[in-house]
């Protein structure tokens, strides 16, 4: 199996949600590593969101009904690569759907993030 998922996202949205809610909507979508590794910078969340939505969308399903923001983490390697950890459902899920490896590409203006992956099974390559 092969699957992909993009998401753009608005960097003033994610700004306007964190001037509105704060703490409440950074630790709702936002794992701990993720917030440290942003540091505040909103251009880098508003990247990890669209990643979170891109993933939602190669699983299939989209976030709230059966995956949290949370069961999608994006962290980064030695070199600052973005990785993509799966937690919970979003786990469950990839594992039914037979999806084993993942490539993720992030990337920022100062106005909006893109987030691609594709995933793959085992016999893809």
């Amino acid at each position: 199996m092969l699957t992909v998922g993009v998401d753009l996202s608005e960097v003033a949205r994610i700004e306007a949600l964190l001037n509105r809610y704060g703490d409440r909507f950074r630790n709702r979508v936002f794992t701990e590593r993720e917030q440290v590794y942003c540091n505040g910078r909103i251009t880098s969340l508003a990247g990890r969101f669209a990643i979170k939505e891109a993933v939602a969308k190669a699983l299939g399903t989209g976030i709230g009904a059966v995956l949290t923001w949370k069961d999608i983490e994006v962290v980064n390697d030695d070199r600052g690569k973005p990785e993509l950890v799966l937690h919970n459902q979003a786990q469950t899920l990839a594992h039914e759907l037979g999806l084993q490896q993942w490539a993720i590409s992030l990337s920022h203006t100062d106005s909006l993030a893109i987030g691609f992956v594709v995933a793959t099974g085992s016999d893809q390559i």
